[in-house]
Order: C-alpha cells, then sequence, then structure tokens
C-alpha cells in the first residue's frame, strides 16, 4: 500500500504529480526545480536555484516525517554543464556527510536550471 504525501509548503504546478509516495519504509519524492513559491517562475541562478530545490525537497520530506538525512539516492538534472561546480557547491553545505549515492545528467529543462529527485528511507539516517 502506497501513501500519497503532498504540502502546501511546495510549489503547487498544476500538473499530474504528486509532491511524494510512501511506499512502506521508502519515500520517493518528484522532481523539484528552483521556483518562487508563489509565482512559481524560476529564481536566481543556479546557487539560487539549487537551494531553493533542495528547500523544497526538504519541507516534502519534513511532511512525510522525515529529514534531508533520510535521502538515500538523488537524481539531478542540470540545463547546463557549466553549471556543475556552483550546484556541487550547494549540494555539499546542504546534505551532510556521508552524502546519498547520486547521479547527474545534463537535460533539456525549459526554463529551469535544476530539477532533483530523491529516495528516502524513512527507518534510518545516513551513516547509522
Amino acid at each position: 500500500m502506497s501513501t500519497i504525501i503532498h504540502t502546501s509548503a511546495a510549489p503547487q504546478f498544476p500538473l499530474p504529480f504528486s509532491h511524494a509516495v510512501r511506499a512502506g519504509d521508502f519515500v520517493y519524492v518528484a522532481g523539484q526545480v528552483g521556483v518562487d513559491l508563489q509565482t512559481l517562475d524560476p529564481i536566481g541562478g543556479i546557487k539560487e536555484q539549487t537551494e531553493q530545490c533542495i528547500r523544497n525537497i526538504e519541507v516534502i520530506l519534513q511532511e512525510a516525517g522525515l529529514t534531508l538525512d533520510h535521502i538515500i539516492k538523488a537524481t539531478t538534472h542540470l540545463a547546463r554543464v557549466e553549471d556543475q561546480a556552483e550546484y556541487n557547491e550547494v549540494y555539499r553545505r546542504m546534505m551532510k556527510e556521508p552524502y546519498p549515492a547520486r547521479i547527474t545528467v545534463f537535460s533539456g529543462l525549459g526554463p529551469y536550471l535544476i530539477e532533483m529527485e530523491v529516495l528516502a528511507y524513512a527507518p534510518s539516517v545516513r551513516g547509522e
């Protein structure tokens, strides 16, 4: 059985997806982007968008009773190869070691510079 997770603290796009789905001990968070929560417009450059993207993931995980430390896998799409260093700088600052498993790919994202989805494991945090 799965449970849908939704929070008004994350962007409310008029698209057919849930913020997250909990299936057993796993929480699958849908791809998040770095946008202004009211206008849904992208904010700033890659650093600002990465920070907002991770904050969106954080509030969704909080709705499920979890934290960023429960993330075991992250999949990130970047629009531009040249943004990778600044993305990694923000990611390193916002995520604690040991870091989740991760893949970063380069994709066409329309107006967004980043989109990230994560998989969290509820029973424990990384490194325990």
